[in-house]
């Protein structure tokens, strides 16, 4: 994944249409049971890595509202199939394929975003 939205978040949607993966929805079409901001699939993101900054944060208004997220690769499956369980993700499931996780799907990451900034879902800067 590499970014989700915080409760900074203003629901403005403007990242919504900004999203070249298709990863980013309203919080009206969150897949969560009870959103109240628009929703990154974690599933899906691919951080803009082609680009100097994710676009969704390049379009964003609000300061804080866009964060990293740990890298959506194998060596974090566990992290997002618990978050999962735990209803902070929804991640897709496959009729024939399964769940798209990290580990039968990993997306591409920025390397350049330490760890530690992910472990503390550091805000990105304007």
């Amino acid at each position: 994944m590499a970014v989700i939205i915080t409760d900074e978040c203003i629901n403005c949607d403007s990242c919504v249409e900004e999203c070249p993966a298709m990863a980013i929805v309203s919080a009206d079409d969150s897949p969560l049971d009870e959103p109240e901001f628009t929703y990154v699939k974690p599933e899906k993101c691919i951080e803009c890595v082609d680009c100097s900054v994710p676009k969704c944060f390049d379009v964003c208004p609000t300061p804080g509202a866009i964060a990293w997220d740990m890298p959506y690769t194998q060596e974090y499956d566990d992290y997002y199939m618990e978050r999962n369980g735990e209803g902070i993700y929804n991640i897709r499931v496959h009729k024939s394929k399964g769940v798209f996780s990290p580990a039968n799907q990993p997306r591409p990451y920025r390397d350049s975003i330490s760890i530690e900034d992910r472990v503390e879902h550091k805000a990105l800067e304007f």
